[in-house]
């Protein structure tokens, strides 16, 4: 899969096993996510356009490469605030755009409540953060929505995914690129990643 990118630097995965951890507080899941967010931030802006600029260094003038594209975040509510402070950490220039969308079990649909993506999104580089990529309903809602609007060429930022997901974006969105720490090994009945970390939302904000 060309355009799948498995980021499992070993400092990740040690990270990622404390996440998993049942016992890890909501304060270190905050802190941890944020941690693996910036590590991932790294991964997926390391072919940004950049310019040469002078700077003055305390010894003398200097010939430097700077970034010259745009980034913009799109963090879709609620999971993926935990992933912006560490994508914003890494990327502190990057515009950020906000998509509320959750997945409906009533109406078998996903529902869309909230978009607020700034103007400048359009034909610029976009990371969607999400740190679960279960279901994949979601993250293609998030993707049409996104097309609509005419932004660039798209990442989609997670910490786990499903392979059921994967190539659901894969078949709908084949230009999108996925970065992700860990394939999981498959889905319970109720769409929740296995072995997973449990309700990122939830943990993160301490509403279990």
């Amino acid at each position: 899969m060309k355009r799948l990118h498995i980021i499992d630097h070993p400092v990740i995965l040690e990270k990622l096993a404390t996440l998993r951890d049942k016992h890890t507080s909501s304060y270190s899941f905050r802190q941890i996510l944020a941690e693996i967010s910036t590590f991932l931030a790294y991964e997926a802006t390391r072919n940004l356009t950049t310019k040469l600029g002078d700077v003055e260094t305390p010894l003398e003038k200097a010939r430097v490469p700077r970034v010259s594209e745009e980034v913009c975040i799109a963090s879709v509510l609620r999971a993926g605030e935990g992933m912006l402070e560490g994508f914003l950490k890494a990327i502190p220039f990057a515009r950020v755009g906000h998509i509320g969308i959750y997945r409906d079990k009533f109406i078998n649909n996903t529902v869309e409540y909230y978009f607020k993506i700034p103007e400048m999104f359009k034909g610029k580089r976009t990371l969607v953060l999400d740190p679960l990529l279960a279901t994949g309903d979601t993250a293609l809602a998030a993707l049409d929505r996104l097309k609509q609007y005419e932004v660039g060429p798209i990442s989609f930022m997670c910490v786990l995914a499903s392979k059921v997901a994967i190539a659901k974006i894969h078949k709908e969105h084949p230009d999108v690129e996925i970065y992700t720490v860990s394939l999981e090994k498959g889905l319970n009945k109720k769409g929740y990643l296995l072995p997973g970390l449990g309700d990122a939302g939830d943990r993160l904000f301490r509403t279990i």
